[in-house]
């Protein structure tokens, strides 16, 4: 859309003897849009933001470092993998005690060939399953900004569209009418006055 000027961009507002009533009706139409994907992409992802922010605060809060044991021997061995740190972790199964006193088994990454009963972190939840370490507070912050902003883009995209098809159907039928005329008075024009 070209620059019009800041005389011209209200122009479907003024009074002009050639402003159509289609051209208010998208006038507002359009208005009505950019007003409801704006509010709605806002409230939307604020929502989200906040609904993530508090999830995540909630987990940091209520889950809990438990110390677990391996029940059995992890496949590998130390000497094939003299470096854990770098990634290089099997499965193991592990078992721990929740704060109910129930006795949980499971499985978590630990270094190859580490032998049974060795000592393992893990983090649970109140009903004592097995889940990974909470996000930070800084983690938190980043993932709950970055849904907010999906989930706002994503529902601003509805009356976005709604919008603009509603528009569409608008110039679709301003074409229409204008066909209609151009048969009905374009013949007129080809007459010759003598």
């Amino acid at each position: 859309m070209a620059f019009r000027g800041p005389k011209v961009w209200l122009w479907r507002w003024r009074r002009n003897p050639l402003r159509r009533r289609a051209d208010a009706v998208e006038a507002w139409v359009v208005l009505g849009a950019w007003l409801v994907t704006v509010l709605a992409g806002v409230l939307a992802g604020l929502t989200a933001t906040r609904s993530v922010e508090d999830g995540l605060a909630r987990e940091r809060v209520e889950w809990r470092q438990v110390a677990a044991r391996l029940t059995e021997k992890a496949p590998g061995t130390a000497s094939d993998h003299p470096s854990t740190s770098s990634g290089d972790k099997v499965w193991g199964n592990v078992r721990w005690t929740a704060q109910d006193g129930t006795t949980h088994t499971g499985q978590v990454r630990v270094g190859p060939g580490s032998s049974a009963g060795t000592a393992v972190t893990i983090w649970t939840d109140p009903q004592g399953h097995l889940v990974s370490r909470p996000a930070t507070a800084s983690q938190a912050q980043l993932r709950s900004s970055l849904i907010g902003a999906l989930v706002g883009m994503s529902a601003a995209a509805v009356p976005f569209i709604g919008g603009r098809v509603l528009c569409g159907r608008l110039e679709r039928r301003r074409m229409s009418q204008w066909d209609t005329e151009w048969a009905r008075f374009g013949p007129l024009w080809g007459r010759k006055t003598s």
